[in-house]
């Protein structure tokens, strides 16, 4: 197996760059040398190449255009962990859930979309969550979307190493709702049977998509450019039901769209509600 060496050049640098931008909208700066030497790696080697270079020769081959396609998976495939920024799930169980089980006391019903669900931790802390608020008889639609159908086949799979389930996971939940196979944790069916995910681009139209309760889509805007996060941000308004709720990462912000959401303090949370 070739050992993949040397540093990427300039011509090659803005060609992976190119890449990426085209296929997801995310903008990478000069300083991700690093990032695409680690995530691209075992590509290069998977293919017998000896550096970055010698794959970016091989991606300027036309007959190899699906190559694109994995290079932009392995770029955008984030980290995450389960209840991440745990006050924004306190707000939806304090304050959320309690508002909507008095407004959908007739259907029983909540919608809740993870616009970037990456491994799936995100939607599943969102269900744990859920089945811990002894809701019976009420109907939970749950969406998990990612663009890399390499984490969205984790997120389905379901099954996480222990350094995984160790950030973040309360142990009784860990006890209650996963069981122990091997080296890994599986998540048992019935929180799984909750959450459908499916693979989606958050730059293309949202039509179709919500109405939901909330939203959460965090810690992906920032990689991209303010014109695609402005829009993304229009598209996911129309999904929301009236009075539903955006959570964004704590490093980002709506700006620009006072006029479709108002940016309200839940606890110690920061919650954009859709106007």
């Amino acid at each position: 197996m070739a050992t993949v060496t040397g540093t990427i050049h300039a011509e090659n640098y803005r060609l992976l760059q190119k890449i990426v931008y085209d296929g997801s909208g995310i903008v990478l700066e000069q300083d991700k040398h690093y990032l695409f030497e680690v995530r691209l790696g075992s590509i290069a080697k998977s293919r017998g190449l000896g550096s970055i270079n010698d794959l970016c020769a091989l991606l300027r081959v036309p007959k190899e255009a699906g190559l694109h396609d994995e290079i932009v998976q392995a770029m955008t495939t984030n980290e995450t962990y389960f209840f991440r920024e745990p006050a924004q799930y306190d707000a939806v169980r304090k304050t959320l859930i309690p508002e909507l089980r008095e407004l959908r006391k007739i259907t029983h019903k909540m919608r809740f979309w993870s616009a970037a669900a990456s491994a799936g931790q995100e939607a599943y802390s969102l269900a744990m969550l859920l089945l811990e608020q002894n809701l019976v008889a009420w109907n939970f639609e749950l969406v998990g979307t990612d663009l890399s159908m390499q984490v969205l086949d984790r997120a389905r799979a379901a099954r996480y190493l222990q350094v995984e389930v160790n950030r973040g996971l309360p142990a009784p939940l860990l006890i209650k709702y996963f069981r122990k196979e091997g080296l890994e944790w599986q998540l048992k069916e019935p929180v799984r049977r909750m959450v459908r995910f499916e693979r989606r681009d958050l730059r293309l139209p949202m039509w179709g998509m919500g109405p939901f309760d909330a939203v959460f889509c965090r810690n992906v805007l920032i990689y991209f450019d303010a014109h695609t996060r402005r829009k993304i941000l229009e598209e996911i308004h129309g999904t929301l039901c009236p009075g539903g709720w955006l959570m964004l990462g704590s490093t980002e912000v709506a700006l620009g769209l006072e006029e479709r959401f108002e940016r309200r303090t839940v606890g110690g949370a920061c919650i954009y509600v859709a106007r």
